[in-house]
């Protein structure tokens, strides 16, 4: 799911299956009462932070997703939800469909191989310099670096964050270390620059003298570089996409561990194999990077 403005993806979500979105109302029964509560719908467990009010335990209820599975370094973490008096429904993303596979790639021709690589290698660039984006189980880092002077650096670096953060979806707690600059009027100038580009709603610190600046938005979903921490999972999903523009029978020539992911996911292949009109097999190669795999014709 993309935003796509001046012909350029400024803001990208990945839904994966098996994982409930935000926004998603789902009929649940209150498994235990009290702050936090703890609702179960199906197998999965959903935690109230704000309580059930005056449900009791055992009780259907209905609920919103407001932060989904995050998956990766934590999967111990539960989905959060709160009570909600609205009919079940699925999440609302007000977005367009585009067909894929199709003779133009909208998604490619905006640049979604370039996303893509930005969060496979946590190095986003920017006129003058770049950023180098870690996300930890407390706080994505954004490390500013480059060949500006300091003040112009900050400036451009701290922009160029604000559109990372949005552009790959990143939520909670995010900290920015920008080059240090001298007088409090400078360092106001560079929470302005990220004001101008980032979307309301979210808070911020004032930059401090070592030139850090924390940045807390909601986190509703995992960003593009969390899911790429998954290598395995996030490279075979790249390699299906790639692949789904070949015509024919194909094989998948992969990496063991990319491997590995497809063939523990046969449903994956059956609608490759539907999008490309033929079969579709695998090859193991321990010669290939990660981030090799490729298609070839069977």
């Amino acid at each position: 799911m993309v935003r796509i403005e001046g012909g350029e993806i400024v803001a990208a979500r990945i839904l994966l299956a098996g994982i409930v979105p935000a926004g998603t109302i789902l009929k649940a029964r209150l498994a235990h009462a009290g702050k936090p509560a703890i609702a179960a719908a199906g197998s999965q467990e959903y935690v109230l932070r704000d309580g059930a009010g005056e449900a009791t335990e055992g009780q259907d209820i209905a609920i919103e997703v407001v932060r989904e599975t995050i998956p990766g370094a934590e999967p111990w973490k539960r989905p959060l939800a709160r009570i909600s008096t609205e009919a079940v429904r699925a999440a609302d993303f007000a977005a367009e469909d585009i067909p894929f596979p199709a003779p133009f790639d909208r998604l490619e021709d905006a640049g979604w191989s370039d996303l893509i690589e930005e969060a496979r290698s946590g190095i986003v660039a920017f006129a003058g310099g770049a950023l180098r984006i870690s996300p930890t189980p407390a706080m994505t880092l954004i490390d500013v670096d480059g060949t500006l002077p300091h003040f112009e650096l900050a400036i451009a670096g701290a922009k160029a964050a604000a559109r990372a953060i949005v552009r790959h979806g990143i939520g909670g707690s995010i900290g920015i270390d920008l080059p240090t600059v001298q007088g409090k009027e400078q360092r106001t100038s560079i929470g302005a620059a990220v004001d101008r580009v980032l979307p309301n709603p979210f808070e911020r610190t004032a930059v401090n003298g070592f030139g850090f600046l924390q940045v807390i938005r909601p986190r509703r979903h995992a960003s593009l570089f969390e899911l790429a921490a998954d290598r395995p999972s996030f490279e075979a999903r790249v390699l299906l996409r790639q692949a789904a523009r070949e015509k024919g029978a194909v094989r998948l020539a992969a990496h063991p561990a990319v491997h590995a992911v497809l063939a523990s996911n046969p449903g994956w292949l059956d609608q490759l194999a539907r999008q490309v009109g033929g079969a579709v097999s695998l090859r193991s190669d321990g010669k290939l990077a990660m981030s090799g795999g490729h298609a070839e014709k069977a």
